[in-house]
Formats: C-alpha cells, structure tokens, sequence
C-alpha cells in the first residue's frame, strides 16, 4: 500500500502582474490577446486606444500572469495625455515584472528612447521585448537588441511577432517561472477583469477607429447602458458613443446612417463570438462637450483626473 506521506508535493503556485509598457502602437494590446490566447484588449490602428489597465489573465503550467496593458507612454499635450501616461508609468511601477515593448521596426527612436531613460527608477526585473520581428532583417534585430541591453539592465530579450504569435510561448513561459509564489488571485477560467460591460463598450470602440481612424479623434468614448440577457439566451446590448462635437456626430453617423450600421454590425459579430450568444446590439450617439475635462468620465475609465 503507497504511503500518503511519501507522493511528492505538488509545486508551489506563482502568481503576479506583468505590466507591458511601451509607446504607442508598439502593439502592447496585441501582444496580451497572443498571450492570453483570447480578445480582452482593444487593438487599433489609431494611437492611444487603450486608456485602462485593462488586465488579461493566462494559465501557464502552475503560474497565474496577471497582464497590465498599460496606455502608450509618449509626449502629453492635453489633460486627458497626461492621465494616461501618468497611469502608463504607475502600472508599471505597481507590477512584480515588466516588460518594455519596442517596435523593431522603429527601434530606439524619441518614444523608445525617452521610456528607456526611466527605467532606472523601476526596481522590477525587467524584460526587453522586440516586437514586429518578421519585418526587420536579422542582422537589425541583433543590433537594436545590442543597443538596448547596453542602456539598461534587461533580465532577458525576447524576439516576438505579437500578430503571427512567434516567440509568444517562450515569452509566456519565463513570465511565469519568475513571478513570486503565492496563491492565484483569479479563478482559473478568468481571462480579463474587465467587465463585460466594459470590454463590449472597448469593442464597439475599435470597430469605431477601424471605419473612421481618419476622421474621428481618440478623445471619442463609447460607454454600454444596458446588458440584458434575454429569455431566449441573446444579450441585448444599448450602447451610446459620446464625441465632443456635432460636426463628429454626423461622422459616426454616416450618410443615411450607413457608418453607424457598419460599426453595429462589425462589434454585434465579434461579440456575438465572444459571449456564444445572439447579440441585439444598440447604438446611440451624443454629443458631450467638453468630457475630456469632466473628472467622471476619467473614472469611468480607470484613470486618475489630473488636477494641472
């Protein structure tokens, strides 16, 4: 008969945040969809899209990676630029690791170079993470990896392609094996700590940038007023877009509506997936003026109002 005492002890779990920092469209929300293997941050072609630390949440081996997806660090001109960056750089300092995002392509330029500057004041491990690698050149990949270890102390580089998910799984794996032990904070099939509420509201809003990245500023906001489930298992879904403007108005509108359908129909089909559902979608949109100076509307957002 096997003696009880004498299995061996199951290995200790790890659990921890990860905050990713880097400038804009690095591809930092691309990179926590790879490493969680689902949608729980928005992606976009328009700058400066993700405003919260919205987390996503990966099970690897023993380990719970508790990803912050903080907003591009760049140059702040407005109030609602200096919330974000203000939050970029307090995730980061909050977080147990780090890892800095550069687009290869770009390498060390003003962006890259003015975050690097900072790192110092981090005391986390820190890891260098060159992303975008299948459209640089070996040779350029090694030297701007070179150039960025001799400025800061990088525990480990990693080569990945957030988009095609190269070098994903060796990321994921070293994220773990180095957070601290310690219970897990989530339940296991937790992806995202964002709402529903709020991760529709983010979809609706890429699908939002998508049509009109052009046309429309950042500054627009989508909020959800209502998620019912219905009896016959659909989700009915009111959303209002709020921009500044009545000229941005008309924009998401579109002539006869047809923009507003589009940007319905795109979000109604990527929800749809994501809650295994029938989605009656409901979009609405008004004007706000001045939200991007209102202290309410920041946290809605998750983010710190700045006061100057």
């Amino acid at each position: 008969m096997t003696d009880p005492a004498a299995a061996p002890a199951s290995p200790p779990t790890r659990c921890g945040f990860v905050a990713l920092i880097g400038a804009p469209n690095a591809g930092k929300s691309t990179l926590v969809n790879a490493l969680v293997g689902a949608k729980v941050t928005i992606v976009s072609r328009k700058v400066q899209t993700t405003r919260a630390l919205i987390r996503g949440i990966v099970i690897e081996n023993d380990a719970q990676i508790i990803l912050v997806d903080t907003p591009g660090i760049f140059a702040p001109r407005r109030r609602l630029d200096r919330a974000m960056v203000t939050t970029a750089w307090s995730g980061a300092h909050d977080a147990d690791l780090v890892g800095v995002l550069i687009d290869a392509r770009k390498g060390i330029d003003e962006e890259a170079d003015a975050i690097m500057s900072r790192l110092a004041g981090l005391p986390h491990k820190k890891f260098l993470i060159l992303n975008k690698i299948d459209l640089v050149p070996r040779d350029s990949l090694l030297a701007l990896a070179k150039a960025a270890n001799e400025r800061v102390a990088f525990a480990e580089t990693f080569m990945v392609s957030a988009l095609s998910g190269d070098g994903v799984a060796d990321l994921r794996r070293t994220l773990a094996e180095c957070l601290p032990e310690g219970p897990f904070l989530y339940p296991p099939d937790h992806m995202s700590d964002a709402p529903m509420r709020h991760l529709a509201a983010e979809i609706t809003r890429e699908k939002l940038y998508h049509k009109l990245h052009q046309e429309l500023p950042y500054q627009s906001t989508v909020e959800t007023d209502q998620w019912k489930d219905m009896k016959d298992g659909s989700v009915r879904i009111e959303q209002t877009i709020f921009v500044e403007r009545d000229s941005q108005r008309k924009i998401v509108l579109g002539k006869g509506g047809q923009t507003i359908k589009a940007i319905g129909a795109a979000a109604r089909k990527e929800l749809g997936e994501i809650v295994g559902a029938p989605v009656h979608l409901f979009l609405f949109v008004k004007v706000r003026e001045g939200w991007g100076d209102d202290p309410e509307r920041y946290r809605e957002m998750g983010l710190d109002f700045p006061r100057e």
